[in-house]
């Protein structure tokens, strides 16, 4: 199993970074067309992205420093629902929160596309964060 990891430094505090982490219309102004979360350990993760249901469940949640859930598609044979890890800690920095992401469990064909997907939705968490408005989630996975 591999691993991706990234971060982001974002112009807004920990809490309204957890917020967008927690609420089904947080999620959704910057990842997916669909959330549907309970944002307690063993509570749902629901979120459709450019038509694929990622399922999981809210595995910690320690507001407003660490969120992590498990991650997959339901229907898949090559990440099923709830199989991976995803982790954000957000630390206070001088202007606002850095977001440091750990996408684990990954299977070595799934690390491509999970790298490129976090490439577009991590700016777009940014942007919210921060006031903004992200505008259309039109991501689509790269081709297999």
């Amino acid at each position: 199993m591999a691993e991706f990891r990234d971060f982001i430094d974002i112009a807004a505090p920990p809490e309204t970074v957890f917020e967008y982490l927690t609420t089904n219309e947080g999620m959704t102004a910057w990842m997916g067309h669909y959330a549907d979360l309970d944002p307690a350990p063993g509570g749902n993760f629901a979120v459709d992205i450019a038509g694929h249901p990622v399922r999981g469940k809210y595995l910690h949640v320690e507001p407003p420093n660490r969120v992590v859930m498990s991650w997959g598609f339901a229907g898949s044979d090559d990440l099923p629902a709830g199989t991976s890890t995803v982790e954000f800690r957000l630390t206070p920095i001088s202007g606002g929160t850095r977001v440091e992401l750990w996408h684990y469990d990954l299977p070595d064909t799934e690390v491509r596309g999970h790298a490129d997907g976090w490439a577009n939705f991590l700016p777009r968490l940014a942007v919210v964060s921060a006031g903004g408005d992200a505008g259309p989630d039109d991501w689509q996975p790269l081709p297999d």
